[in-house]
């Protein structure tokens, strides 16, 4: 399962985080800035969290709890 983190504080709304992904996870307008839309979608190829200017996206890529710990 994976999950994804944006600092809509240090976003400044370019859309690269939308423009670079893959599976087009993220949906974008210039009012709004980018959206999280298809999470589920996401491969975690951390392309959007490398090519952020900002370092407003963190991703967290781990095995979803089978309830057997």
């Amino acid at each position: 399962m994976v999950k994804i983190f944006t600092d809509r504080k240090l976003c400044k709304k370019c859309g690269i985080c939308a423009a670079f992904c893959p599976k087009e996870v993220y949906s974008f307008n210039e009012l709004d800035g980018p959206r999280i839309e298809r999470e589920e979608e996401c491969i975690a190829c951390d392309k959007c969290v490398i090519m952020c200017p900002e370092m407003a996206i963190g991703i967290v890529n781990g095995k979803e709890n089978s309830g057997n710990e």
